[in-house]
């Protein structure tokens, strides 16, 4: 996992990685709160979420040649906050092309893990004052 640390709370975090998905004209297909949940249960855990966001055209492509990686497709960062403050965090869809048959879109791979290292600078960056 590539992770980066914010230099801001995890509501703000979230705040700024949700804004720029959007500003990147990506599609938000879910967020997932895993402290919401277990809250619901009576558990205690820091903030956590999941932004599973996408381009549906981009992933496609790679589905045509491979159903499989579906399984990995949208894209998804992890918010969540420890002890240190609060991390962003991404799989490198790189690395997905030794997974599944999929070497010929080595390009979209790597403008993929790009953009999640732009999403990521985005959300975790200071302010600028």
């Amino acid at each position: 996992m590539i992770v980066e640390r914010s230099a801001h709370d995890h509501p703000e975090t979230m705040r700024r990685l949700t804004a720029a998905v959007q500003e990147h004209g990506l599609t938000i297909f879910a967020r997932i709160d895993h402290a919401a949940g277990a809250r619901e249960v009576g558990l205690d855990l820091p903030d956590e979420q999941v932004l599973v966001f996408g381009n549906p055209k981009a992933g496609t492509a790679l589905m045509q040649d491979d159903p499989r990686i579906g399984i990995e497709l949208p894209l998804r960062m992890l918010a969540w906050a420890d002890d240190q403050g609060v991390a962003v965090g991404y799989a490198d869809p790189r690395e997905l092309a030794g997974r599944f048959a999929v070497s010929a879109h080595a390009p979209t791979l790597d403008a993929m893990a790009q953009l999640l290292a732009a999403l990521a600078r985005a959300a975790c960056a200071p302010s600028m004052a």
